[in-house]
């Protein structure tokens, strides 16, 4: 599980994820932790998705109508269809870390991310890249506009206290800092 500040993002593996999972079922987990479905984000990896596609495309899209945010992670490093990207009610592409690694020394690398993030973006789609480690992955990122961007150069993985401090201290910092533009 990753949290972000926008929200709780919820990486499902392939053990957890079958065709039996419903808008049911997710609606009975909502209910029972009390967060609001727009505040929770589904990582489905590629091979979740295509392992029996009509039946996840149907899964999908009941959650999906829920508020559910619904992104593909490890985006190009399995077996994928491209034409998945229009057929899956997804709203995010997650760039895996191999990609992401050398970026800014690697032309291949650099080619590859900037193709993702180019037609991500043409399909209105919010891109995120993960295995961000040092200034000049973040730069490449920003010089290409991707929208988020996960990794050990802003924090390290977060146990559940850690992650609520976190928070707290993101909410505290945002108060202060809106308080301060309204004197």
């Amino acid at each position: 599980m990753i949290l972000y500040l926008g929200g709780l993002r919820v990486s499902v593996l392939v053990m957890v994820y079958s065709s039996a999972i419903s808008s049911r079922i997710v609606r009975g987990i909502l209910d029972q932790s009390g967060i609001e479905a727009q505040y929770l984000e589904l990582e489905l990896t590629e091979s979740i998705l295509l392992s029996n596609a009509e039946v996840m495309f149907a899964s999908l899209q009941q959650i999906k109508t829920m508020g559910l945010k619904l992104a593909i992670d490890d985006f190009e490093t399995g077996y994928s269809s491209l034409s998945y990207l229009k057929q899956f009610p997804v709203g995010k592409l997650k760039i895996d870390s191999t990609f992401i690694r050398d970026v800014a020394v690697n032309a291949d690398d650099a080619a590859i991310t900037s193709a993702i993030i180019s037609m991500a973006k043409s399909l209105n789609l919010i891109i995120l890249a993960e295995g961000e480690e040092n200034e000049a992955q973040t730069s490449f990122l920003r010089a290409r506009q991707c929208d988020e961007i996960q990794g050990y150069y802003f924090s390290k993985p977060l146990n559940a206290d850690e992650a609520a401090a976190t928070i707290r201290n993101h909410n505290a910092n945002a108060q202060a800092q809106a308080a301060g533009k309204q004197s």
